[in-house]
């Protein structure tokens, strides 16, 4: 049997907050069940990632490998992103990602795929319209740079050699990663620590 991209697992918690930084959206909030698997990135987390992009956003292709809440995607589209793939297999998730792109009016804009992240990389076709430049999230569960090591690796090497010129790739991970298995050298300024999270920025 084929192992799938589960990102979460149901949670006995209660409802948590969260909130849009900055751009159109800033303050908004979003639907977040408390559920420990899924993991949103922290609000100064995501705020620090948006200032490592800085206003190259504006009129990006995003695409959210591990969408969660949809939090990160929503939060480069109040920022100028063009539209957004959001990729989240688990049902109950997906269908919480949904409400908050539909909250937020952005169901035309935001694409929610119901699938695989793994399997959507390879089967996807061509570039996002217009050849635009990509803005990829990779926030997996942590414990996937460890089981799915070789897969994690080809998906962003996949991703990062059809990427257009000018695209930007957001990588979340733990201690664990080892970085320097990423497509590029990283620069010492797009590489932050906030612990469990190691946050590394790199363009094409």
């Amino acid at each position: 049997m084929k192992k799938r991209s589960i990102g979460s697992q149901p949670a006995e918690k209660e409802a948590v907050g969260l909130r849009i930084i900055g751009g159109k959206f800033r303050g908004s909030k979003l639907q977040y069940t408390g559920d420990n698997r899924v993991r949103p990135m922290k609000d100064r987390v995501r705020e620090a990632v948006f200032n490592l992009i800085g206003p190259g956003v504006k009129g990006m292709y995003v695409i959210d490998l591990f969408g969660g809440t949809g939090a990160v995607a929503i939060e480069a589209v109040s920022r100028g992103a063009a539209a957004a793939d959001v990729i989240e297999i688990h049902l109950p998730t997906a269908f919480l990602l949904q409400k908050n792109i539909d909250s937020l009016n952005l169901s035309g804009v935001c694409r929610l795929q119901k699938t695989d992240a793994f399997y959507w990389v390879k089967n996807r076709s061509g570039h996002p319209p217009e050849n635009k430049a990509l803005l990829v999230f990779c926030s997996p569960p942590y414990e996937f740079y460890v089981s799915r090591k070789d897969e994690m690796r080809a998906m962003i090497d996949s991703l990062y050699n059809e990427a257009p010129p000018g695209s930007l790739f957001v990588i979340e991970a733990d201690e664990r990663f080892d970085f320097a298995t990423l497509p590029v050298p990283l620069e010492e300024q797009r590489r932050r620590s906030y612990p469990p999270a190691e946050i590394a920025v790199f363009g094409k």
